[in-house]
């Protein structure tokens, strides 16, 4: 065409391949989009595992609900013919074949795109060599099994894989600091269809742990990094033992990258440990802001130091301003003190709260031990032990004469607990049980000493059902034995009611109430039980709930005249767990307490 100035255009000659391979009925537009499924042929005898493998790989698969034309299907069939046949060869089949064809499917408009599979025979291992192994002496035969390779087995690819890496991690196991694991050497005889695996070790003699050293700057003293580890010197090296303390150090929060590794020493039988830290930043500023409708308007604030008083003692300022509660106070927050997970607390603070059961004014100096848990460590077993020294003039009613009293209290407290974590999850539980008791004998100093107990249980069970579906129930209980309710401190006192109580109810809005202003006394027994059916469905959660409980005048909660609350809550599960919105409503509700009541938080209720 010389008048225009045009070329002249190519022809889609891989279109026009794909059409003369293709049956030409309902095909007449090769150029066309059109949908297609795929069907893989011959690949019943081989379990339905190496299909579950291949799908994620597929491109067809991948691309499936992506219309296409003939030509583009054609690449893509023929790309998952060639992932197949290098998936099949990995599982030991070195002779498969895989044809693809394309025809109409039962739609008219949609394609049927076939894979077509011969497998071939089964290559099987004729020969295992591990050459070296046998300097480790009596640990070889140990190692030998950790491979799990063994003649006439498939030649698997992934088994190979999987059987180095057992290796590897037994010879750390055993003491082999510095052993070696050579080149992986197969040869395939495609006439006899077996293969020969070659795989050459170095244990290199079996160590004991030395010192630790610090290199670089110093973030943590040596004797310090020695408190967290879970080696002594003179155990056998270990290294898993090493990746575990190389997770417990970033834990602190104090350290942004770290290196661990074993060193050679003077003695050819003890291997050092060097300890390099970058650190992190350590300087925090925190704030929140909220509403409850219990506590009325509350803005917090906090500047954390984390390490003010090395080694990873964390210094924080905080305070809090709001229309019922004030605050100001500091606490030293130690961790890994004496040992490995356990925190030495100290806190001082000046407060004052108003809520409908009391008004105080508080000056509280704390301190304590603890064996904590965390979401990297969720340990069964964890204990608290301390002592508060508090003074406290607090504003309540006088039952008996139906007026407004004011009292200055003196306390001295010995707070200790105790808890068994049995469940599966710190923040979302599906199954398992957690049970744990608090126990705090106390001296108070008001017109005269007395001195009486606090005690509490909270027991709380998980029974999944199906995937989407966990049954959850609690009970807490709880009782103030040797002293009147009338005598001890109303901010001592029991209370119930809220988001973490009896759902449905205000905050502290259960139990014995004053006859002139109808507020919350509190009480000497506490009794609480909820349960809860957890519908998961996806990223989100139907739970609906029943709680009940109440608060008693009596030593011990008489299980009578419980208030019941229902409703509904939705969850939002993240990575750092479940985002909670309730719904509550009071069953059985008195004058003053509201309808509705609408509770948000992290975590489950319980």
């Amino acid at each position: 065409m010389p008048d225009l100035d045009l070329e002249w255009p190519d022809m889609d000659t891989e279109t026009d391949e794909v059409i003369a391979d293709m049956p030409q009925q309902g095909l007449a537009d090769a150029s066309a989009e059109r949908s297609y499924s795929l069907s893989i042929v011959g690949l019943d005898d081989l379990g339905g595992g190496l299909v579950q493998q291949f799908l994620p790989l597929s491109t067809l698969e991948l691309n499936r609900d992506d219309p296409a034309n003939a030509a583009q299907i054609d690449r893509r069939a023929r790309a998952d013919a060639e992932t197949l046949g290098e998936l099949l060869r990995s599982h030991g089949y070195y002779d498969a074949l895989v044809a693809t064809r394309i025809e109409p499917g039962s739609a008219g408009t949609r394609l049927l795109v076939v894979l077509e599979v011969q497998p071939g025979p089964l290559y099987r291992f004729s020969d295992v060599r591990l050459p070296g192994i046998e300097k480790a002496g009596e640990d070889a035969g140990a190692l030998r099994e950790a491979f799990a390779v063994d003649p006439h087995e498939p030649v698997d690819a992934a088994a190979v894989t999987a059987g180095e890496a057992a290796l590897r991690l037994e010879l750390g196991r055993r003491g082999y600091a510095f052993a070696e694991v050579g080149k992986l050497d197969i040869v395939v005889d495609h006439e006899e269809r077996t293969a020969s695996l070659v795989l050459p070790v170095k244990p290199n003699g079996a160590r004991q742990f030395g010192r630790i050293r610090v290199e670089g700057r110093r973030l943590f003293s040596a004797a310090h990094i020695q408190t967290i580890a879970r080696f002594r010197p003179g155990d056998r090296f270990e290294a898993e033992l090493l990746d575990d303390l190389r997770r417990a150090l970033i834990a602190t929060g104090l350290v942004s990258s770290i290196t661990v590794q074993p060193v050679s020493s003077e003695d050819p039988k003890v291997v050092d440990i060097a300890v390099k830290l970058d650190r992190a930043p350590i300087r925090t500023v925190a704030g929140q802001a909220g509403y409850g409708t219990g506590e009325g308007i509350r803005v917090e604030a906090s500047w954390q130091h984390r390490n003010l008083l090395p080694p990873e003692g964390a210094v924080t300022f905080r305070g809090v301003l709001g229309t019922r509660e004030q605050l100001v106070g500091a606490i030293l927050r130690r961790g890994n003190f004496g040992r490995r997970d356990q925190v030495l607390n100290t806190q001082v603070a000046a407060s004052h709260i108003d809520r409908a059961a009391y008004e105080a004014h508080t000056f509280l100096m704390a301190g304590g031990i603890e064996r904590q848990t965390n979401l990297i460590w969720q340990k069964k077993w964890t204990w608290s032990v301390g002592a508060e020294l508090i003074t406290s003039d607090e504003r309540d009613v006088d039952v008996d004469s139906g007026t407004t009293r004011r009292r200055t209290f003196f306390i001295g407290a010995l707070p200790a607990m105790l808890s068994y974590d049995g469940s599966n999850d710190l923040l979302d539980p599906t199954q398992g049980f957690r049970l744990a008791g608090r126990f705090s004998p106390e001296a108070s100093l008001q017109s005269g000493a007395f001195g009486y107990a606090r005690a509490q249980i909270d027991a709380s069970y998980y029974q999944p059902l199906s995937d989407k579906l966990v049954i959850a129930g609690r009970a807490r209980l709880g009782t103030i034995v040797g002293a009147g309710r009338d005598r001890i401190a109303p901010s001592r006192r029991f209370y119930a009611g809220g988001g973490g109580s009896v759902r449905g109810y205000g905050f502290q809005r259960l139990g014995p109430r004053d006859p002139v202003f109808d507020d919350p006394i509190g009480g000497r027994s506490l009794a609480e039980f909820s349960i809860e059916a957890r519908v998961r469905m996806g990223n989100f959660g139907i739970v609906p709930f029943i709680d009940a409980g109440n608060i008693y005048t009596s030593p011990l909660p008489a299980l009578d005249a419980l208030r019941f609350g229902a409703g509904i809550g939705i969850r939002y599960h993240t990575n750092f767990g479940p985002v909670r919105v309730d719904v509550g409503t009071p069953l059985n509700r008195r004058r003053g307490d509201a309808r509705v009541a609408v509770y948000v938080s992290l975590g489950q209720a319980f």
